[in-house]
């Protein structure tokens, strides 16, 4: 078993992984990677989605790590999709329809229209084509973007976010920019519970956590689970919490 500790959007996170996680997925990955690499002679970019609360932030920041730690791989980067958050202020002045009713934007934040999805699809130009460019992080504390926060200077960058893989009109598009995808799946009860548990942790009462996680976060998992491309990789949290390939054709785990 291997601990590891990151901050995630300004909270701290201590995760656990297996040594079957680690063998078995994550280094036959960082090969895998390392050999698109080589055979293209580029920057590689790849995609990981998953619904919110599935963990994709904290794996692609192991991943980041694990790949530093081996000279066989090369070193990855892990950058995330959620510093295209539009900001408060304008999620405050706009709304959006939902189950038929108007609501504010800052009610439902993280569904999709809450992000600048045209100055993210930019962010990915640029990425593919400059060898050093910046790159924004979102921090929960603040509850806004931060500009440049990153600096995107390896040769394989890991893109996280929950809509990467989306099938949906304007996302649908955006994996053709991904010369690999990864996509995570989880029970719903279980990513409820760990929203619940990461919105507390972001400075909010219980009760106000809950309502908006089943509100809007819910919401969002469940557009993830039905309206998701299917992905190179594909990965499912068991009930452990612990990673495993999922043939989602067959329907069964892949046994390392």
């Amino acid at each position: 078993m291997t601990e590891f500790q990151v901050n995630i959007n300004g909270i701290d996170i201590n995760a656990k992984y297996s040594d079957d996680e680690i063998t078995g997925i994550f280094e036959p990955l960082l090969k895998k990677l390392t050999e698109i690499h080589k055979e293209k002679g580029r920057r590689v970019l790849v995609f990981l989605a998953a619904p919110p609360g599935a963990g994709k932030s904290t794996l692609a920041s192991f991943l980041e790590h694990l790949s530093k730690k081996r000279a066989e791989f090369e070193n990855l980067q892990a950058i995330g999709m959620d510093g295209f958050h539009r900001r408060q202020e304008y999620l405050q002045t706009h709304s959006l329809i939902r189950e038929g009713k108007e609501v504010s934007m800052v009610e439902v934040k993280g569904t999709p229209e809450t992000f600048d999805l045209e100055k993210l699809e930019n962010a990915i130009k640029i990425v593919l084509n400059d060898k050093t460019c910046g790159w924004p992080a979102y921090d929960r504390l603040l509850h806004n973007p931060v500009e440049n926060a990153i600096t995107v200077d390896s040769e394989i960058v890991l893109l996280e976010g929950n809509y990467l893989l989306l099938d949906t009109e304007g996302w649908k598009e955006l994996s053709d920019y991904a010369d690999y995808t990864i996509s995570i799946s989880a029970n719903e009860d279980m990513l409820r519970d760990r929203l619940v548990t990461r919105r507390i942790a972001s400075g909010h009462e219980k009760e106000s956590a809950a309502a908006f996680v089943d509100f809007s976060d819910m919401y969002n998992v469940r557009l993830c689970a039905e309206h998701s491309k299917k992905a190179d990789l594909m990965l499912k949290v068991d009930a452990d919490g612990n990673f495993n390939e999922f043939n989602f054709s067959e329907n069964e785990f892949i046994k390392n």
